[in-house]
Order: structure tokens, then sequence, then C-alpha cells
């Protein structure tokens, strides 16, 4: 969990102005860069400003995000690296260990000299420096000349242990991909509530789940249900989120919604019954990410969705389209 007051230090004057700014730095295979974009634009509310980096005023955990690989909480900025490690001699660590590291994202410079600016900054900090276990870390990077240090949060990545469930499907979600559907569908957690009407072995509520989303699951196939039933079990979350049932059934109401329409790759899926769960959803929730396996915008338009954005995923030949609809 992000936290900028874990240890007693002072950063002193700098050219920074009063408004607090994060600087995160993201990565993605490329076959999963327009979702990881997706993603990012709602988390943030904004789209990245870089390939690897993007800027903003708002804090975000980078474990809510599994293309996140770090944030820096910037305290000090300058000119040039010289500009920074002058400022860097204000630091009050007050008896806190450290290290500084130079972030390989933004402008490129070679092995070299990133870790010759890691100890020109370094030297000018009094304090006890310590490479394997500092109390803290500082983040230092160059984005367009413009350098920037301050304290750096890496994610833990605690949802890499998802990919190991007891039970799944050979082309069920994986946790990266169901990790970021859940952040489309609700990118301020806030309370808000999350249904998964096909929920298969449970892939988006364990990602829900361990970000403190609220969520229920249904599926009208009972050997799904116990598979989902178990692998919530297996991470220590409530299976009785989980029933057996039809989703065109269900009553009530949800913020969001994530919906993996079912598809076989042997048979072709009833149109009729694919627009009859459309119409169910829009039903059930206010927002809604949708997972198709062929072009479904004049569906979503007929069954009183909009479409705010679409991206697709692949996995070998196998092509997923997201929808991200209200």
């Amino acid at each position: 969990m992000m936290n900028t007051n874990d240890y007693d230090m002072t950063f002193g004057p700098s050219s920074m102005s009063e408004q607090s700014s994060y600087l995160y730095t993201y990565a993605c295979h490329e076959t999963e860069r327009a979702l990881c974009l997706m993603e990012l634009t709602e988390l943030f509310g904004q789209e990245p400003d870089g390939a690897d980096w993007l800027e903003s005023e708002r804090r975000v955990d980078p474990d809510r995000s599994p293309f996140l690989s770090a944030c820096l909480d910037v305290k000090m900025t300058g000119e040039s690296i010289e500009c920074i490690a002058e400022q860097a001699g204000r630091i009050q660590l007050n008896q806190t260990t450290f290290k500084v590291v130079c972030l390989k994202a933004g402008d490129r410079f070679s092995y070299d000299q990133l870790r010759g600016f890691e100890r020109m900054v370094g030297g000018q900090i009094e304090g006890t420096a310590q490479m394997k276990s500092p109390d803290v870390t500082l983040g230092l990077i160059s984005l367009n000349g413009i350098w920037r240090l301050g304290v750096l949060h890496e994610p833990e990545r605690a949802w890499l242990e998802h990919k190991r469930k007891p039970q799944n499907y050979s082309t069920g979600l994986s946790s990266r991909v169901a990790r970021a559907l859940v952040n489309l569908a609700v990118p301020r957690i806030n309370g808000a509530t999350l249904l998964d009407p096909c929920c298969g072995m449970g892939n988006v509520l364990i990602e829900a789940f361990s970000m403190g989303i609220p969520a229920e699951g249904r599926d009208i196939n009972p050997l799904a249900v116990r598979g989902a039933r178990l692998n919530l079990r297996h991470y220590g979350y409530d299976d009785n989120k989980v029933a057996i049932q039809d989703m065109n059934t269900l009553h009530g109401h949800y913020d969001a919604a994530v919906l993996d329409l079912p598809y076989n790759l042997c048979s072709v899926f009833p149109e009729e019954e694919q627009l009859r769960m459309l119409q169910s959803l829009r039903r059930l929730s206010d927002r809604a990410v949708i997972v198709s396996t062929e072009p479904l915008r004049e569906q979503l338009t007929d069954t009183g969705w909009m479409v705010l954005s679409h991206c697709t995923t692949r996995k070998g030949s196998f092509v997923r389209d997201i929808w991200l609809c209200e």
C-alpha cells in the first residue's frame, strides 16, 4: 500500500510548486497495449503523456493496475542533473537509510550513465546509504530534459499469485486482463458495487475482491460455479458471493458490471440470446465492460448502451474485443 509518510524525512526548499505531483511508469506486451492505454486513461482521467510514463495530480496505488511499474511522489524538479543533485543536499533523512534509483523510463541513457546519475545525487544526501534494504528509495527520472526526484513506490504485485488458481479455463481471462477489466469498470472504488453475471471460474471476482471492491458473481453452469467457489476459498474470499443463476432472471442493481460473453470455439452463440443478455445487463448496471469474440457495436447500440471506448487483445490467434459502455 502506498504511503508517503512512512518515514521521518523532509526535503527542504525546492523548485516544486505546492501542488502534489505523481509520476507513473508503465509497461505492457504489445498485444495488450491498447488495453493498457484504455485502462490508464480511465484510472487517471487522461491519456498517458509518454510511451512509458504519465504525470498526474491523482494519487493511484501502483498495485491497482497490472501495467504500472512504479509511482514517483515528486518532491524536487530541476533543469539538469547537477541542479537536482544540489537540491538533494537539502534532504533531511533523520536517521532513515536510503538509496537512489534512476528509472529507465522517459529520456534514454546508457547503463553507466544511469549509475553515474545515482551516485551524483546520492552522494549529496547526508545520511546512510543502504543498497539492499533501505528504509526509503528515492526515484530519479528525466522527462524531456526536466529532472524529477522523489519518493519511489513500487508495486508488490501480490495479484500475480492469482495466476496459480486451483481451477481455470484454458481460454479464461488471464489475471492481468481480468484486473484491467475491473479497473475499467470501477476506476474510482468509493464503495461501488460490481457484478459478473457470467463469472466462470471467478477470475474477475478475485481481482475485484483483492482491490476491496464489493462484487457478486453468477453463472448458469454449475461446474463453473463450483470452480469459482473453490478459487475464492483458496485466496480467502467469501465463496457465498457466487451462485448458480441465469443472468436474465437476475434482479437488483449494480454500479458496474463485467460481462465476458459466452463463446464456443466450435459453435456459434445465438445472436438472439446475446441480445437478451445485453438487454438484461442494461437493466442491471449503469456501466459495463463487455468482452466478445466478434464485433458488437451495433448490438450494443440496439440494446441501449453507449460505447465509450473499445480495444482488442490478442493471445495467439484468439482475439478479444473489449467494450467500455454506459
